[in-house]
């Protein structure tokens, strides 16, 4: 007699297994993000010609690879397999990220102009490559529920078990690298510390996989040519007007934790340093995950978002104005980034609730063109934070240092305004926008779901 899983069930399956996934995966993305710039620089130490090339090449082909992101929404949504629509993305993408992953940190010994257009190709293919695993796996989380609640606990776990990738990266990449560094080369030993974190998340992916049961929410989704792409997202304002919001906070954060190893090795003086630094990060955001379900029982989104934001504008500017102790820059850090956690989980449900107001409003779900602006905003702010990085560093001669002393007065201040003073405006402005133009408020969203499941377009869970 076959047996049926029950909707509880199915969501503690879900919910684990697809959140593991996450762990390999924030692991390479935040090797790829946070400390690229810095191989570069100060690993290969390459020059500062190249250094402005490699900053222009990743803007490039991140806003690129962004467009890219859509279309690839569009290729997930016309998608039919025995696999479903996201399963056989999931795959080739996971593979084809980890083989481009390794490349990217690998010393080739390649003069200037060689070095530039082999990173031009392989930072593209990787970004391609990124694109195939990033958007169908996020594009799954809205189709394994359609109420809020449930969404934000999936999310939860996953952003949890992102966090976890994550912290050990942001806390080992220096430290491990530096002690194997001491045997076989730091060059080296930065690619043998890629390869293993490769590895892991092609495991955690193959959990994601087999582990990941859909239920069936709504009708089958339309066929979406390329040319009906741009309206889906346009016609969509509050989706239009979410990813606008997020692209600018961002671009911010991004800007913010990039100049991180930067901040601890020339205005701190002990690189080594940001490995503690970097578990009050990480610490910081577990709080904000482990208790957004808890606070979201009691309060609406709106007012959290607003504590959220006050928090982060306060932690950037007690950081800004704190002495150089690793007890005050922790205690700034751990506002900043409770802050940044509880606005990660909102910005994730206000992204896939747009999802339901695309389809009460259009007509059609496009599930994984909608959801292809998640990595299209991490994408355009990531390439946005580097180039700001990358300019700020050569302009405050960081790029062309080799100890805190070569750095002067004037180039540190530079540093601190940019890492801290900009993004805290980025951010403010990021949040008035949202406030101005956001409008899916709980009770919204109830008569969304109300509506379409009034017009035969949706189902319940199970």
């Amino acid at each position: 007699m076959a047996t049926t899983t029950t909707p509880d069930a199915l969501e503690r399956r879900n919910k684990w297994t697809f959140g593991i996934g996450t762990i390999g995966r924030d692991m390479v993305y935040t090797l790829v993000s946070m400390f690229m710039v810095f191989f570069l620089s100060e690993v290969l130490d390459v020059s500062d010609t190249v250094l402005l090339w490699v900053s222009w090449l990743v803007l490039g082909a991140r806003l690129f690879d962004a467009v890219m992101d859509v279309v690839m929404g569009s290729i997930v949504d016309n998608t039919h397999s025995r696999w479903g629509h996201y399963k056989p993305w999931i795959l080739v993408g996971v593979l084809c990220s980890a083989v481009f992953t390794v490349l990217l940190f690998a010393d080739l010994g390649l003069d200037d102009q060689t070095f530039i257009v082999v990173f031009a190709v392989v930072y593209l293919l990787w970004g391609l490559s990124w694109t195939m695993n990033d958007i169908p796996y996020w594009a799954m989380l809205p189709a394994l529920s359609v109420d809020q609640k449930v969404r934000e606990r999936i999310g939860s776990v996953a952003k949890i078990f992102a966090n976890i990738g994550l912290l050990v990266v942001a806390v080992a990449v220096i430290p491990v690298t530096n002690a194997l560094g001491a045997a076989v080369g730091l060059p080296r030993a930065w690619l043998l510390f890629t390869a293993v974190i490769c590895v892991i998340m092609v495991a955690g992916q193959f959990v994601t996989l087999f582990g990941v049961k859909e239920p069936h929410l709504a009708a089958e989704q339309q066929h979406t040519s390329l040319r009906e792409v741009a309206g889906v997202v346009f016609k969509n304002d509050q989706l239009l007007w979410t990813s606008i919001a997020m692209v600018i906070f961002m671009t911010g954060y991004l800007t913010t934790t990039t100049f991180g190893t930067y901040f601890f090795k020339y205005a701190y003086g002990d690189e080594e340093m940001y490995s503690p630094f970097a578990a009050v990060l990480i610490f910081s955001q577990l709080i904000a995950f482990i208790t957004f379900p808890m606070l979201r029982k009691r309060f609406n989104r709106r007012p959290i978002f607003t504590v959220s934001i006050v928090l982060l504008l306060v932690g950037y500017l007690a950081f800004f104005f704190a002495p150089m102790s690793i007890l005050a820059i922790g205690a700034c850090g751990l506002l900043l980034f409770i802050g940044q956690g509880y606005i990660t989980m909102l910005m994730l449900v206000f992204l896939t609730d747009t999802i339901d107001y695309g389809h009460w409003k259009l007509g059609r779900r496009n599930v994984g063109v909608t959801f292809a602006l998640q990595p299209f905003i991490n994408k355009v702010g990531a390439a946005l934070s580097t180039q700001i990085v990358a300019v700020t560093i050569v302009a405050a001669g960081i790029s062309s240092a080799h100890t805190p002393a070569d750095v002067t007065a004037d180039g540190l201040m530079l540093m601190k305004v940019v890492m801290l003073i900009v993004p805290a405006v980025l951010i403010l402005v990021s949040y008035l926008l949202y406030r101005w133009k956001y409008r899916i408020d709980e009770q919204f969203h109830a008569r969304i779901i109300a509506d379409l499941r009034e017009r035969g377009q949706l189902q319940s869970d199970g």
